[in-house]
């Protein structure tokens, strides 16, 4: 018996390994790229990282206030009467172009750190928000009921119930938000004419094609890869918690 468990075992870990070993490696594609990157552009590795740290940072703290102003103003607003008009609301600010009045931002609170953290909050917020609208819509009658039954509420409420029921939608938001966040964190460092982060970065090389090329292909396959282990095993597990 004990040898069987211990070929259980066995069997086991060198599954985990050799599914950890190819994870691991395909982490090292952008470690590597960034390195192929500095060597193309002559630029030295750790002012590329520096770069994107500092544009990871800023994307970072917008995305984080994204899903808590989100996730409370739809948990407040979208429930009974005020669902519609809120909904309405949301569409109206969605559809406004963040990037016209951005002069106009400028002009009154100047140039600096936070006026880049507040358009990438307007950019992401949007799909958060609708994706956890539309996980609260998918919502079953039954769990409701048995929310009523067990007589539910506070901070059990939320733990055990908003939180597994709208993890879906803020896992899916983010994906699609942080997507328009990369997009918008750039120009929004270009049109700033900030000193540090990655739109100087690209704007330094704007006129050869190749190293910009170059650069936005690692761009997108760090991305790809954070999405890969990070965003699609957090969305597999949002899931599970609905289930549970």
């Amino acid at each position: 018996m004990k040898t069987r468990v211990r070929a259980y075992h066995t069997i086991s870990l060198n599954r985990s390994i050799s599914h950890l070993l190819p994870a691991f490696g395909f982490m090292l594609v952008p470690l590597l790229a960034l390195v192929a990157l500095s060597y193309v552009t002559g630029i030295a590795f750790p002012k590329i990282i520096e770069a994107l740290v500092i544009s990871s940072s800023r994307l970072f703290i917008a995305f984080i206030i994204s899903v808590i102003i989100a996730w409370f103003l739809v948990i407040w607003l979208i429930r009974g009467r005020t669902a519609n008009p809120a909904l309405a609301m949301f569409d109206v600010l969605q559809s406004m172009p963040t990037f016209a009045i951005l002069p106009l931002a400028v002009h009154f609170l100047g140039a600096h750190e936070s006026i880049i953290i507040i358009f990438l909050i307007l950019t992401i917020i949007w799909p958060i928000i609708f994706s956890i609208v539309s996980a609260l819509k998918q919502a079953e009658r039954s769990w409701e009921e048995a929310i009523i039954m067990t007589r539910l509420n506070g901070l059990s409420y939320i733990r055990y119930y908003l939180l597994p029921l709208t993890a879906p939608g803020i896992v899916t938001g983010s994906i699609i938000g942080l997507g328009e966040g990369w997009e918008a964190l750039i120009a929004t460092e270009l049109l700033l004419n900030v000193e540090r982060g990655l739109g100087p970065f690209f704007n330094q090389f704007s006129t050869n094609a190749s190293i910009t090329f170059f650069g936005v292909l690692v761009f997108l396959i760090i991305i790809f890869t954070i999405n890969k282990f990070i965003w699609l095993p957090l969305l597999e597990k949002s899931h599970e918690l609905i289930e549970e």
